[in-house]
């Protein structure tokens, strides 16, 4: 198994166009480093910290002081498989779900809102679009209590 498998290259995307979403949690100063197939981010900050972006839950995370941190954290407990989504991209192989480029995994029913982290769940989307539905919906339920009844608005980009 090698991590490549579970990455997806993020070169040439026009990033302040996919964060345009995003400026509410993402701040201005940061370097994109890696991709993990599922569109979730890690992020080296200007102090050099790396933080994950998970799109699917809509959250931003310091998980390493920098980047040699990042390389042993990895490799401890079951971070590699939940970092990368490992079984779950896995399990899409095998089912035949395979991405092209510019593509990455989504979900049909996101996690924020009750969606599993499944084969069943998941859907391919442009990463443009999957940046563009997902922030926009952390945006509109950002503020709103767990538990309460949201009506959500998605613009196309």
């Amino acid at each position: 198994m090698s991590i490549h498998d579970y990455l997806t290259d993020h070169r040439g995307f026009d990033w302040p166009a996919l964060f345009a979403e995003w400026t509410w949690l993402v701040p201005n100063e940061h370097t994109v480093w890696l991709m993990n197939r599922y569109g979730d981010l890690f992020l080296v900050f200007g102090d050099g910290s790396v933080h994950m972006l998970d799109v699917g839950a809509g959250t931003l995370k310091k998980v390493a002081k920098d980047r040699e941190d990042f390389s042993t954290k990895v490799d401890e407990d079951d971070n590699a498989s939940d970092w990368f989504m490992i079984p779950l991209v896995d399990k899409l192989v095998e089912a035949n779900l395979t991405l092209k480029a510019g593509q990455c995994y989504s979900y049909k029913v996101p996690p924020v809102l009750g969606g599993d982290y499944t084969v069943e769940n998941t859907s391919i989307l442009s990463i443009a679009e999957h940046y563009h539905v997902y922030g926009s919906i952390h945006q509109q339920i950002k503020d709103v209590p767990d538990g309460s009844q949201v009506i959500i608005n998605i613009k196309r980009a």
